[in-house]
């Protein structure tokens, strides 16, 4: 305490500039406990507070970063990314996610926001991807120390549109069909049958305005229009959503549940799972029974999908009628 207050500062913004350059990938290696030094001193309570005051100036020392990678689930052509915060003392107002290839030099922000999950796109098949989060604590504008890098990666085939339908266009992925202004309208499919049982297909919309006749659905067959499920926006008496909703049809039938119209921003789940397998005795026809169920604005509807044979995979498909519309698949 005794050497010069100013050499000491130029020590210690020497040694903030050196630890702003180092990459906090990383944890470094904890000493056992007999290996670490200790300083013990008794102070007044002035001196220790202008210790206090030039540490502060410098940051602060934490045992680990406050948030971890807790999770990564594979999903076609992405990767749902969930975290956790691990410092109980830590109060959370943001968290940012970043990903790179593990190939690349560089992370990208992906996500900044106050949620715990995330649902990173456009991820190759087979390749390896690093994670990792940080977060902002509540009232401060620095970020907290990077958490361990995770690395993960999807097995899954990406899902496709089918390129080539004068209605549509496509992104380069083939994963966000656009309603174009050409005259030709009808049904786009998917390229190949890549929902499997036990996965969740998700359809995202947008559009620059609200239009009825939109349809998202499944199917065993893409000949066979008529053995779907599909959300079909349409006007139907409900008093809860102004006479708005979305009518269910199953094997061309339509059912008496009903779910939220398909408007812009809505989100539409498909979750299946087999049921039975073999003979049926009913009179419904039908030897082989799925169970689905259809998410979309806080709302599901479940109904039993009976076909005459079983499929290990199903095709999906949309329509949109009016121009503008764009919806994404994953």
């Amino acid at each position: 305490m005794r050497g010069g207050v100013g050499e000491e500062n130029e020590k210690l913004w020497s040694f903030t500039k050196k630890a702003s350059h180092i990459q906090l990938d990383s944890l470094p290696e904890v000493p056992l406990l007999v290996d670490v030094p200790c300083l013990s001193a008794q102070l007044d309570d002035s001196i220790l507070n202008i210790v206090k005051d030039h540490i502060f100036k410098h940051g602060t020392v934490a045992s680990r970063p406050p948030v971890q990678i807790e999770e990564l689930i594979e999903k076609p052509g992405g990767i749902i990314v969930r975290w956790c915060k691990v410092d109980d003392d830590f109060t959370a107002q943001d968290y940012r996610l970043q990903f790179r290839k593990c190939t690349s030099n560089h992370f990208e922000d992906v996500y900044v926001g106050s949620e715990t999950e995330f649902i990173v796109l456009h991820i190759d098949p087979n390749v390896d991807y690093q994670f990792r989060v940080c977060a902002r604590g509540d009232g401060r504008q620095e970020w907290s120390p990077w958490s361990v890098p995770q690395i993960g990666h999807s097995t899954l085939v990406p899902h496709e549109w089918t390129a080539g339908f004068e209605g549509y266009s496509l992104s380069s992925r083939r994963n966000i069909a656009l309603r174009n202004d050409s005259e030709s309208s009808g049904v786009l499919y998917s390229r190949a049958p890549t929902y499997f049982c036990g996965q969740t297909l998700t359809f995202r919309s947008t559009s620059v305005s609200d239009s009825p006749e939109n349809k998202v659905f499944l199917c065993n067959d893409r000949a066979s229009y008529l053995d779907k499920f599909r959300p079909d926006t349409s006007d139907c008496n409900n008093d809860d959503d102004d006479n708005n909703c979305s009518a269910v049809f199953v094997n061309g039938k339509e059912m008496t549940n009903q779910l939220p119209a398909v408007t812009s921003g809505s989100t539409v789940t498909f979750d299946i799972e087999a049921v039975t397998l073999g003979t049926s005795n009913n009179n419904e026809g039908g030897h082989f029974k799925l169970r689905v169920t259809i998410s979309s604005n806080n709302r599901e509807v479940v109904f039993d999908w009976l076909l005459d044979q079983s499929c290990g995979s199903l095709y999906f498909g949309c329509s949109f009628f009016y121009p503008g519309w764009k919806v994404l698949v994953f």
